[in-house]
């Protein structure tokens, strides 16, 4: 049998049109980002097996560490495939290819003059600020910064947005490190750096307490992280916290609880905190569409991190909705799938949540209070 694994400058030597890039990560992870040119198979092995898999090239499989893929290889080269896994898999590529180079005044020119970032980026942000009051003159938020894509444009959204300054606000850009690795730290302040982004960096010890916790864990990871971060926020003097959830996050989130909770809810814009007295919690990306957010992510060339866990090291799931990652992707893929007959399915599901007839509705919760349609029938 054949070597098993290369290194990224084994790979270099190898003419492109004699070798493929696999990457075998679910879609979850495929999402936040992938070596450029490579295609996604994460039904490799059923392929192989139908003999859908090309046999005159070299399939170069990766994942996140190189774990996964090594097996994969080997079943591979089993079936006569000219099979390797990239060694270190697309973290090596990663550490390889991230820069510290600024790109700051790129990137807000972008969001200045190209026109699709503007209307699809920049109006939805300010639009949701102005449509649920998120901003006040005097407010100094925190606006947390988890290592994704999300967070980060929404970083750079409120620089170009306090570079008008129609009125005046503060802004901490503020980062925990709840026990990341030291690739997807490393990652984090790479992006920060390229972006212009200067970061509050403040660790904490919540991945080696949930790393006990036995039966689903990212509830109270979740909760735990909104925690420390309102900490840290009013210890900062900030009156309220930003989070990064997008107009996607929403939608599927009413189709979740329905789904898999029984219960109508979403994700609202402006929560006060019931904890920290004087704090609250914004989202002004609830108007932003993710392909959107994808497609900025991609013009620049940007790789960012997802949760990056102990329990998988590219787990997306540590959500506040408690819900695990292959539920979300379940109900992603359902919209998807609706979407093919019904272009309007996703904004009719966000209308929902603002367009609710109590007169239909056998019964509501109301601070805690249940209610039924038979107070008033």
């Amino acid at each position: 049998m054949e070597n098993l694994e290369i290194t990224l400058e084994q790979l270099a030597d190898i003419p492109e049109k004699a070798r493929v890039l696999i990457d075998v990560r679910d879609e979850a992870s495929y999402t936040y980002g992938t070596i450029p040119g490579a295609l996604h198979v994460p039904d490799l092995s059923v392929r192989a097996e139908n003999g859908q898999l090309p046999g005159d090239r070299k399939l170069v499989l990766f994942c996140m560490h190189g774990t996964q893929s090594l097996p994969l290889a080997e079943e591979l080269q089993e079936k006569g495939y000219d099979a390797v896994s990239l060694q270190d898999g697309y973290g090596a590529w990663l550490r390889k290819n991230l820069s510290r180079e600024s790109r700051q005044e790129e990137i807000e020119e972008a969001l200045r003059r190209v026109r699709r970032f503007r209307e699809n980026l920049m109006t939805p942000f300010t639009k949701a600020i102005r449509t649920y009051s998120l901003l006040q003159p005097g407010d100094r938020v925190a606006v947390c910064i988890s290592g994704g894509k999300d967070s980060m444009l929404m970083a750079k959204l409120f620089q170009e947005l306090q570079r008008h300054r129609k009125f005046p606000f503060e802004l901490v850009f503020l980062v925990m490190d709840p026990g990341y690795n030291e690739l997807n730290r490393l990652i984090i302040e790479s992006n920060a750096a390229a972006l212009g982004i200067p970061i509050t960096v403040f660790e904490s010890d919540i991945f080696d307490i949930v790393d006990n916790i036995p039966k689903s864990p990212c509830y109270l990871c979740a909760r735990m992280r909104r925690g420390h971060l309102y900490k840290q926020a009013q210890a900062l003097g900030c009156n309220k916290i930003a989070l990064g959830h997008h107009y996607d996050d929403v939608i599927e989130t009413i189709l979740m609880g329905m789904l898999w909770s029984g219960q109508f809810q979403t994700m609202m814009p402006r929560v006060r905190s019931k904890n920290f007295e004087g704090m609250e919690l914004i989202r002004p990306m609830t108007l932003i569409r993710e392909d959107e957010i994808k497609a900025w992510r991609d013009h620049h060339g940007l790789h960012f991190i997802q949760c990056a866990c102990h329990f998988t090291d590219t787990c997306s799931s540590c959500r506040e909705d408690g819900v695990s990652v292959s539920k979300r992707m379940e109900t992603k893929q359902l919209i998807r799938k609706l979407h093919e007959t019904n272009p309007d399915v996703e904004a009719h599901l966000f209308n929902s949540a603002r367009c609710v007839n109590l007169d239909t509705v056998l019964g509501y919760r109301l601070h805690g209070e249940e209610h039924s349609f038979l107070e008033k029938f």
